[in-house]
């Protein structure tokens, strides 16, 4: 990929942790037992590289998925605590591309990322996933990711996850290697939305522990851009 082209590091905490499940963002199709027909990217190579990553702040659940059933996972920057994901490294015309599905957008434009780099954050609409963050730089490259507008809710706007879905994320961030499948579970059952509801001890039991799609990783944590701490 020649340098000249603007590249991000999106960070995908929710189902998109899960390789397989990007790359019909990329290339287009219908995942198995898929709600919709993805169109894909303009550009559908796989990623340059997929690294595990911590980010400031927590995941949490809420909102009703049509497609896994529960609730939904939305990343909140300001909350106390750290978020686990899986960063992927795009060039800018994916990333977009990949947020226009996520908005239920037509892909085809690349966004004005402007906002987002120099203040932390930028609404393209009021939407679920409509909100981009970003949280820091990870090798001097931006990190950005979609949630929504809101602040993580209170225990009444929370919603607990389905095992389907939290499979898949446990999947995603395990297939990784930077955490043992006992560790993502404790994790999982600890994201808001899914304590109380689940313990780690159920999330584990969901499926048996995933094997890494590559060598044992060390988790990156995304440092602060300029201007921020």
């Amino acid at each position: 990929m020649p340098e000249t082209t603007p590249r991000v590091w999106y960070a995908a905490y929710g189902s998109n942790t899960h390789a397989e499940r990007l790359r019909y963002y990329l290339d287009g199709g219908r995942p198995p037992d898929g709600a919709r027909e993805f169109p894909g990217c303009r550009d559908r190579r796989p990623p340059e590289r997929s690294v595990p990553v911590v980010l400031p702040g927590r995941v949490y659940f809420a909102t009703a998925s049509p497609v896994w059933g529960g609730g939904r996972a939305f990343y909140d920057p300001a909350a106390d605590g750290t978020a686990r994901g899986v960063a992927h490294l795009l060039t800018v015309g994916q990333f977009s591309d990949v947020a226009a599905q996520e908005m239920y957008r037509e892909p085809g434009a690349d966004l004005d990322l402007t906002e987002a780099l120099a203040t932390g954050r930028s609404a393209f609409g009021t939407g679920r996933y409509e909100t981009l963050v970003c949280p820091g730089l990870l090798d001097g490259i931006p990190v950005v990711t979609l949630t929504a507008p809101w602040p993580m809710p209170d225990d009444g706007g929370l919603r607990a996850p389905s095992a389907a879905y939290l499979r898949h994320l446990a999947a995603g961030l395990a297939g990784t290697g930077a955490w043992p499948h006992a560790d993502v579970a404790a994790y999982l059952a600890s994201c808001p939305g899914a304590a109380g509801h689940w313990t780690a001890e159920s999330v584990a039991g969901l499926s048996a522990p995933t094997a890494p799609t590559g060598p044992p990783a060390r988790p990156s944590r995304c440092r602060p851009g300029p201007g921020r701490s």
